[in-house]
This record gives C-alpha cells, sequence and structure tokens, in this order.
C-alpha cells in the first residue's frame, strides 16, 4: 500500500515534501531555539530526514539531509545566521551530522527497498502456491463433471437403440446434476474473484428470510434428498434490509458444505431468527464435526481438512466469511455433541413488520 502511494506522487511533489518537511520542523525548532539547544536540533532534524527515508525515494531523501544540515548551521550553530563556523568542535559537528544524515537516509532507503523486493517475492510465492492450490483443485472438480457431460451427451447423441427410455432419463438427468455441480463450482470462483477484488458491493433491498430459505433449499441438487434437511424459522421473523444474492450464496454454502460432509439419511438442521436489527441463521448437522485443531483454517481459501475425502475446492466457506463480513456481520464454527459442526452466521440489518415488497 505505501509502495503504491509513493509511485502515485509524482518526483517534483515528493521533492516538494522533502523540503517542506525539513522546513517545517527547522521553524519549530527556531522558535523554541530559547528552550533547546542547538546541538538538541540536530538530533530532532536528524529524526526528521529518517522519516522523510521511510516515505520517499532516494533523492528527495538526500535533499532532505542536505538541506538539514545548511539549515542547522544556517539558523543554529553560532554565530547564527552565516555559514560560518566559530570553532572546530562545532565544525567537526557539522561536518559529522551531515555525514550520518546522509548515510542514515541511504540506509533507510535501502532497507525499505530490501524489505519491498522481500515482500514481493512471499507474494509471489504465495501467488504460486494459490495457483498451484486452485489448479490441483479444479483439476478434478471441473474435470469431472465435465466428463459427466460428454459421456452422457455422446450415449444420447449416439441413438444407441439399446438405450430404454429410462436409460435416456437416467443419462438427461446426469447432465443436470453434472452441469449444477459445475455452476457451483465456477460461482463461488466468481464470487471469490469479486471478493478479492473489492468490487461486490452489498445492494440491500426487503427480503423475506423465510422465502428466502426455502427458495435455496429447493435449488438444491438431487444430494439433498440423501440427507434429512429440517428448516426451523421463527413465524414472527420479519422482512430484513439485506442484500439477498449475499444471503442465498452464504446459505447455498453452507448448506453444500453440509450436504458433502455427512453421510446419508443424517439431518441437517437450518434455523433463522432476529434478535432486534440482528438477523440469525444457524445452518448444524451430524456429520463428524471438525477437528479442533483445524477449526482456525475452516474458512481460509483452497482450504481442506487433512483426512476428508468430500469434493470440493474449498472456496465456499471462505466465500461464507467474505459475504457476511461484507454485510458487516460474522460467522462463527463450533463443534456439536454428539458430532457434528455448527455454523452460527448474525448480520445486523434494518427490519419491517410490513410483509409486503414495496
Amino acid at each position: 500500500m505505501r509502495t503504491l502511494l509513493i509511485n502515485r506522487i509524482s518526483r517534483p511533489k515528493q521533492f516538494l515534501i522533502s523540503a517542506l518537511t525539513i522546513t517545517c520542523v527547522s521553524a519549530i525548532c527556531f522558535m523554541l531555539s530559547d528552550y533547546i539547544d542547538y546541538r538538541m536540533v540536530a538530533l530532532v532534524l536528524l529524526l526528521a530526514v529518517s522519516l522523510v527515508a521511510v516515505t520517499l525515494d532516494i533523492l528527495p531523501v538526500l535533499l532532505a539531509a542536505a538541506l538539514s544540515a545548511l539549515i542547522w548551521d544556517m539558523f543554529f550553530i553560532p554565530p547564527r545566521f552565516t555559514f560560518l563556523v566559530s570553532n572546530t568542535d562545532d565544525g567537526i559537528l557539522l561536518a559529522t551530522y551531515f555525514i550520518i544524515s546522509m548515510v542514515n537516509a541511504v540506509l533507510t532507503y535501502k532497507i525499505r527497498e530490501i524489505d519491498k523486493v522481500a515482500r514481493q517475492k512471499e507474494e509471489k510465492a504465495n501467488a504460486i502456491k494459490l495457483y498451484n492450490t486452485l489448479l490441483n483443485s479444479l483439476s478434478h472438480e471441473l474435470r469431472t463433471p465435465i466428463a459427466t457431460i460428454i459421456g452422457a451427451t455422446d450415449n444420447l447423441q449416439a441413438n444407441n437403440t439399446n438405450l430404454t427410455a429410462e436409460h435416456k432419463s437416467q443419462l438427461v438427468e446426469e447432465i443436470s446434476k453434472a452441469s449444477l455441480r459445475l455452476n457451483q463450482q465456477v460461482e463461488n470462483l466468481l464470487n471469490m474473484s469479486r471478493l478479492e477484488t473489492g468490487i461486490l458491493k452489498p445492494r440491500k433491498d426487503w427480503c423475506d428470510i423465510s422465502e428466502l430459505v426455502y427458495d435455496t433449499v429447493e435449488r438444491m441438487d438431487d444430494r439433498k434428498n440423501r440427507q434429512r434437511i429440517h428448516i426451523n424459522i421463527d413465524p414472527a421473523i420479519p422482512l430484513f434490509r439485506t442484500d439477498k444474492m449475499m444471503i442465498e450464496q452464504i446459505l447455498q454454502n453452507l448448506l453444500n458444505n453440509a450436504v458433502i460432509h455427512t453421510r446419508a439419511g443424517t439431518r441437517i438442521d437450518i434455523s433463522a431468527r432476529n434478535h432486534g436489527n440482528l438477523l440469525e441463521m444457524v445452518v448444524e448437522d451430524q456429520g463428524s464435526g471438525i477437528p479442533e485443531s483445524e477449526v482456525g483454517h475452516a474458512f481460509e481459501k483452497f482450504y481442506r481438512l487433512e483426512r476428508t475425502k468430500a469434493p470440493g475446492t474449498g472456496l465456499g466457506l471462505s466465500i461464507v466469511k467474505g459475504f457476511t463480513e461484507a454485510l458487516s456481520g460474522s460467522v462463527i464454527l463450533t463443534n456439536v455433541a454428539p458430532s457434528g459442526a455448527q455454523f452460527r452466521v448474525q448480520i445486523p440489518a434494518e427490519t419491517s413488520r410490513i410483509k409486503a415488497y414495496s
């Protein structure tokens, strides 16, 4: 961030900032010259040069160092208002100050450059690691549904006389499942990209949470039939003024996460209620839960449980966290007894008891 700020400031402006900084600090010291020794002024000016070196390019920094030495000689070292130095000690002190200020300016700038190079190397390493993780995840998660779609469509287009109507129906169903899975993965990638770039902003409108929950569950693919999904929504829950799309994505990803990490026949509970102007949604499953050592990593991008065999790219929970925080809310993950995981999402939002959209 600091590097980007420096890059936006033109070189002439950096020279101006450097000169003004030293001039202002010198003016303050001059007004206090009756109370502080001129040798102490050198330390204050040296500090000002160091601050300039932390923020500006090398040439404006060298200007600050040279200017501070000249000002200290002219306005503070006796005799004042002249570049003459009255004694040898002050001459040595002035020469030492000039050398130290120059060396300090150069070293501070060099340290900053080394730190910048180190950050760039770290960012590049993280980018490569992220790319490899993404490639490894998507190579399976995208390839599988695509292969299913290609295989099923090839069979349908072959006009195989051995295909019964039931077989054709099954192939169409497989295409539908694979398309939904593929769409989910692509949607997660797009959402994560929008979150990372900061272009995704909440568009708030009045939202019926009860209707939204039931619609989201209904749109889930056929995997929901393997689990028993129970919905518990307070009948008196009001309308909330929030971003409907973000809430849907939060709920959909939590529900997908519960489905892929639980066995067939297990129960998944979804509840929603309000606490004043706070919307609280809870998704709880009866799976094996999450190891306590991994709970803190669950919302990281591309993170997947170490011993899991469940499909996925590890983006779903990071999107849940990103959208929740975009709505100024919070999400809490806890393990529940005897087994299972609970996700509690709390989002502040304006409420209305009028059950109609304006």
